[in-house]
């Protein structure tokens, strides 16, 4: 079984976007990283990558082609304080989903990976 179907597929994976958008589209340092007006669009992106990276359907690379994280997120700047506000808000989603160590725990390990990983700048 894999990760996505063991937290609940789509919708639990759907529920961990929505919770971690709803503190982006309040947050005055992250929100400005998100130009649509709508913040649809990146949620229904991050969702469809997350679904793919953790075992589910491949439609992110059917629409979008290869992942290339650090390139897509190249244009915009992102240091110590971004990576943190962004993980604070991803961690209060993972929170949200009330999931058992087994399965909370790698969730969390990559997505605090990535973070880190994006970084680009400096504080």
């Amino acid at each position: 079984m894999t990760l996505f179907e063991a937290i609940g597929g789509e919708p639990a994976f759907r529920k961990l976007v929505d919770e971690f958008y709803a503190g982006v589209a309040d947050d005055p340092l992250l929100r400005p990283m998100y130009p649509e007006e709508d913040l649809g669009p990146a949620a229904d992106r991050l969702t469809l990558f997350l679904i793919q990276y953790w075992g589910g359907p491949r439609a992110y690379s059917e629409q979008r082609g290869h992942p290339r994280l650090r390139m897509r997120h190249a244009p915009f700047r992102i240091a110590g304080a971004e990576r943190d506000a962004w993980l604070r808000h991803m961690r209060r989603a993972v929170d949200a989903l009330d999931l058992p160590p087994q399965l909370a725990d790698p969730l969390w390990d990559y997505l605090e990976r990535a973070a880190y990983f994006m970084v680009n700048a400096e504080d």
